[in-house]
């Protein structure tokens, strides 16, 4: 109960901190006016999950006893965070990776304020490299980075998927996730769910 505790003491800060964040986020959009944005130009900015989808995302830990976990996209470990929370209910683990090394320095400072840092495995790149070569079964995926990458994720990791595997598809009303939804929807194998009114999109294997 303490751990989880300190847990949500380091989430209501950095909420409290996001909140402060919409400028930095319109001017890296502005930036795509006259170039393609690219992830250097969010270095500042949050892109957090909102606290009813970390909540949500506790419940299905809890409820699935999920415990080998990856997420793409650490940003400032937010998301993390709340999937440390069902974890440390599993006691199972976590490996996430950031492609911008400033912010992943600041999720580990956040893992290490809350607790947390010895069952998360931050990794700092590409995440097409940080992530290659996995081989242990994966229980839970959360596709929070780069969207244009999350198809290549997704076949770079397909292998280790198992009959109960979820996967939860951040930003699902985005242009570049849409191309990737529809893809997966292709293959009989994969069912797919919105929540979130089209936000998140989870993924289940067809049983």
């Amino acid at each position: 109960m303490i751990q989880e505790r300190k847990v949500e003491a380091t989430l209501a800060h950095l909420y409290h901190d996001a909140k402060y964040d919409h400028l930095k986020m319109m001017k890296g959009f502005a930036k795509g006016i006259l170039r393609p944005v690219q992830p250097a130009d969010f270095k500042d900015v949050y892109l957090s999950i909102s606290q009813e989808q970390g909540e949500g995302l506790v419940r299905l830990i809890k409820e699935n006893n999920l415990r080998n976990i990856i997420e793409f996209g650490t940003s400032f470990g937010i998301s993390t965070l709340f999937l440390a929370l069902g974890a440390i209910e599993t006691d199972g683990n976590i490996i996430t990776t950031e492609l911008i090394e400033t912010k992943a320095r600041k999720a580990l400072e956040n893992f290490k304020e809350a607790g947390v840092d010895s069952i998360i495995d931050l990794r700092i790149g590409d995440a097409m490299k940080t992530l290659a070569n996995h081989s242990e079964p994966i229980d839970l995926l959360l596709l929070d980075g780069w969207k244009d990458l999350y198809l290549p994720v997704f076949r770079m990791l397909e292998p280790n998927f198992h009959a109960d595997t979820y996967i939860y598809v951040d930003n699902a009303d985005m242009t570049e996730t849409q191309r990737f939804l529809k893809e997966v929807s292709r293959d009989a194998r994969y069912q797919l769910k919105t929540r979130y009114g089209g936000e998140v999109v989870v993924i289940t294997l067809r049983k």
